[in-house]
């Protein structure tokens, strides 16, 4: 049942989630122009992009979701991928976007109205930690999602600064905290997005996916019984949590009914010790006694 609802239960939070960041956009975007406030301009220029993240995110989640076809033989586990990796790359376009006009603000400060700044903050914070209460669950292993969770902390990141800065602007007068608070928002938000630009191009470019190593992952397969030897290893991601593995694995000279139990050794090894369900393995025969690729071929048949 768990597997039945999970999908529905987070297609239905990235939506409700969605037509709130874009509500809570509005209110501040007129609270920043109305209170003169570039943090508050600011946050609601990324808030515009976490709706953005949340649309492609939801988007990507029911895509991802389809069954593989004639076409797309894989499935389209890749969607959330793009979609965490176009994300990524509109918050360091809108990182630079603060930059600058931060720059000016701090030649020429304005004055602001540092208590519409906490109130509009404080309902940014309630806002966006109850997003990523919803959005925890399912974070932890899809990319797609991690990507809308990490919004949505830069979010809460930046409205606690907001609460603060409007505090220190009441206190001293001192106008040019709010572009110094924009500019910690924009380094905040390249941090945000980093790591998640890094994964989803590691995952689009086919590299070895994130925690493995290939060294481990070929060592334990020479240590199943029966394998001589392990060369032309090959990881991918298909997506954030769906790995696939292709080789060449050097056998004794066996027949099928042996060799086949072998497989079955090394798909359990690949699954239980690594989680790679997909598997491409091409069986190699041969009598020999050299190392091939740092395994140690016995000069005796195995066992």
């Amino acid at each position: 049942m768990h597997t039945h609802h999970q999908p529905r239960s987070t297609g239905r939070i990235l939506k409700w989630s969605l037509a709130v960041t874009v509500a809570f956009v509005v209110v501040e975007f007129a609270a920043g122009l109305e209170a003169h406030s570039l943090a508050l301009l600011s946050d609601a220029g990324h808030n515009l992009t976490d709706a953005l993240a949340l649309l492609l995110a939801w988007f990507a989640f029911h895509f991802q979701m389809k069954p593989p076809d004639e076409v797309k033989t894989y499935g389209y586990h890749r969607a959330g991928v793009l979609a965490a990796f176009v994300n990524a790359l509109g918050l360091l376009f809108l990182s630079g976007f603060i930059f600058y006009e931060s720059y000016h603000r701090l030649i020429y400060p304005q004055t602001v109205n540092e208590t519409t700044m906490i109130v509009v903050a404080g309902l940014g914070l309630l806002v966006n930690s109850a997003i990523m209460l919803g959005l925890k669950r399912d974070s932890a292993h899809d990319i797609n999602i991690r990507a809308a969770f990490v919004h949505m902390l830069g979010d809460a990141l930046g409205s606690i600064a907001i609460v603060a800065g409007s505090i220190g602007i009441h206190y001293t007068g001192w106008q040019r905290i709010d572009p110094i608070l924009s500019i910690l928002i924009a380094v905040l938000i390249i941090w945000t997005a980093w790591g998640i630009t890094k994964e989803s191009l590691n995952i689009l470019l086919e590299g070895l996916p994130k925690g493995l190593k290939l060294k481990h992952v070929m060592d334990a397969m020479c240590g199943v019984d029966g394998v001589l030897g392990v060369h032309d290893v090959h990881i991918w991601s298909l997506g954030s949590s769906v790995h696939a593995l292709s080789c060449h694995v050097l056998i004794g000279d066996l027949p099928p009914s042996e060799s086949e139990s072998i497989l079955r050794r090394l798909n359990a090894t690949l699954e239980k010790r690594f989680g790679i369900h997909h598997t491409t393995v091409q069986f190699e025969h041969a009598n020999c006694a050299a190392g091939v690729n740092g395994c140690f071929i016995p000069t005796e048949p195995p066992s």
